[in-house]
């Protein structure tokens, strides 16, 4: 099957434990792009979270696209085109706010440029280390209507969200994407939101079919990916739930699995 397109999460699956990309990761994508394949960053985080990544990876031309917070944006990369983008309402915000209170965590919601939330707290400065964002402290029902809204976010210790995620009202699923993009982060999205829909839309633009597609990833907000793909690839490290759909396993995120699928599978390398 000669795939031509890779799309690549970037938290557990391309980048290591120390947030770093590999050089035979970074080969790899260098090596594809030379052979003419096209190799997408799908990932939770905003675009102004990921510039550095792209920027290490040459993946910032006018023929580069990126999908960022899980699907909610779509957009080219250097034009800034947007070419799918499902936001939230100010309403869904305060009506999560208000759940978020009944099971006593915290929130917090995305704009494309920071992160807002009523009450500062350990998970906030986690959230803007890794996407290198600001973040604007605001009461939820002093939040400016003019802002759009893309995510809503439960964030607090595995344990509390692990029974939140059990619990969860069947009409909170049914009213949103709701997807687990790390232990500590239970997200809320537009219900048509997930990353398979918006590597679906590069693939379009790119006149790429869907068996041609690999998608590589390891969480809970992986899966639409990895389901829609020719080949959905779970890493070593990769949650249960995204094994149990996947086409392949590789390797973790510390022994280079991107690279390997890579290699294999669009170079068609001896492992």
């Amino acid at each position: 099957m000669p795939y031509k397109l890779i799309a690549l999460d970037m938290d557990g699956t391309l980048l290591n434990e120390k947030k770093e990309i590999s050089p035979r990761n970074k080969q790899a994508i260098k090596d594809a792009k030379a052979s003419g394949k096209t190799v997408i960053i799908a990932t939770g985080r905003p675009l102004i979270g990921i510039q550095n990544v792209l920027s290490e990876l040459e993946l910032n031309t006018d023929e580069d696209y990126v999908v960022s917070f899980n699907g909610a944006l779509v957009q080219n990369v250097k034009t800034g085109e947007v070419i799918l983008q499902s936001t939230l309402e100010h309403e869904d915000y305060r009506s999560l706010y208000a759940l978020s209170k009944t099971y006593g965590v915290h929130i917090h919601a995305l704009t494309k440029d920071y992160v807002t939330t009523p009450v500062l707290n350990p998970y906030t400065k986690v959230e803007a280390d890794i996407n290198v964002i600001k973040t604007v402290k605001c009461d939820v029902d002093k939040f400016p209507e003019s802002e759009t809204i893309i995510k809503v976010m439960f964030v607090d210790d595995k344990d509390k969200l692990d029974e939140i995620e059990r619990i969860l009202p069947a009409e909170i699923r049914a009213k949103y994407t709701v997807v687990r993009s790390a232990a500590i982060f239970l997200e809320f999205l537009h219900p048509t939101v997930n990353k398979g829909v918006g590597v679906s839309a590069i693939a379009k633009v790119k006149d790429i079919l869907a068996h041609e597609v690999i998608c590589v990833g390891d969480a809970g907000n992986d899966i639409a990916m990895l389901e829609y793909a020719g080949l959905g690839v779970a890493m070593g490290n990769a949650f249960d739930a995204v094994k149990k759909i996947a086409n392949h396993i590789t390797d973790t995120n510390e022994e280079d699995g991107v690279a390997k699928v890579i290699e294999q599978f669009m170079l068609k390398k001896v492992i």
